[in-house]
């Protein structure tokens, strides 16, 4: 599902008179006056991808058994996976080592680690995997983290969407002076958010425009969920949202 709405804020208005010669630096015409509109845009969408983490930690007298008994844990992780239809392709090593440890109860052991990363296409089905794993053996799981395959589209949806409120406003703009927007001079894109994930914006043209997109900082990463060994967790897909932001300079002319 995507729901796409509009919200505007103060536009800064930048009427002046023109003179004899058009105003090189910003596009205005003799008889044109310059209209500075700032408007904001929305879309959202229903995530179609969820990724995890997943491995497991053994220990051993020395380095060699640790390392097998690691690769006998991985291997049941990946056929629990695989038994649940997650392709090959979706599953990625993310992490490998061994090590000593000389600290703890365990001083003296060695300790071989392996964690593999998931795509499930299939969010809903996120849940189950991570039971899956779970009762595989992983000791180490992390996620999921929901996302889009295809980000852009929907942050474009949120653009399309600003740049047809900063439309709407400069013509209320021009029809309270009497006048008619002819032409676009200038658009910039001040960035945003897609849920969890900043959208980074053109660079500022002025003080002003930096100290607003400065004033939104971006969120924090998202924080790893941990999984319910018993039963299948839950699975909450919902909506994300994409809010993002424009700058545009129109050119107004006598009707």
């Amino acid at each position: 599902m995507i729901r796409c709405r509009y919200i505007l804020f103060a536009a800064p208005l930048a009427l002046g008179a023109c003179s004899d010669r058009a105003d090189e630096a910003r596009g205005v015409d003799h008889g044109e006056t310059l209209l500075s509109v700032s408007a904001s845009g929305q879309a959202e969408t229903r995530p179609d991808r969820a990724q995890f983490q997943a491995g497991i930690e053994t220990w051993a007298r020395s380095a060699r058994d640790a390392s097998k008994a690691n690769g006998v844990k991985i291997a049941e992780i990946v056929a629990a996976l695989r038994a649940l239809g997650v392709d090959e392709k979706d599953i990625q090593t993310r992490t490998v080592g061994v090590q000593r440890i000389d600290w703890g109860d365990r001083k003296g052991q060695f300790q071989a680690s392996n964690v593999v990363a998931v795509t499930m296409r299939d969010p809903a089905k996120a849940g189950d995997a991570i039971t899956a794993v779970t009762e595989a053996g992983a000791n180490i799981v992390s996620g999921p983290d929901l996302s889009m395959t295809d980000p852009e589209a929907t942050a474009n949806l949120a653009y399309a969407d600003a740049y047809q409120a900063a439309r709407k406003r400069a013509e209320a703009y021009a029809e309270a002076a009497g006048m008619e927007v002819s032409r676009v001079l200038y658009i910039r894109d001040a960035g945003g958010t897609q849920g969890q994930t900043w959208l980074r914006g053109a660079q500022a043209m002025n003080d002003a425009m930096v100290e607003r997109s400065a004033s939104v900082p971006p969120p924090p990463p998202p924080l790893a969920i941990a999984p319910q060994i018993q039963g299948g967790p839950g699975m909450m897909i919902g909506t994300t949202r994409s809010d993002v932001h424009i700058q545009v300079d129109f050119a107004l002319r006598e009707k």
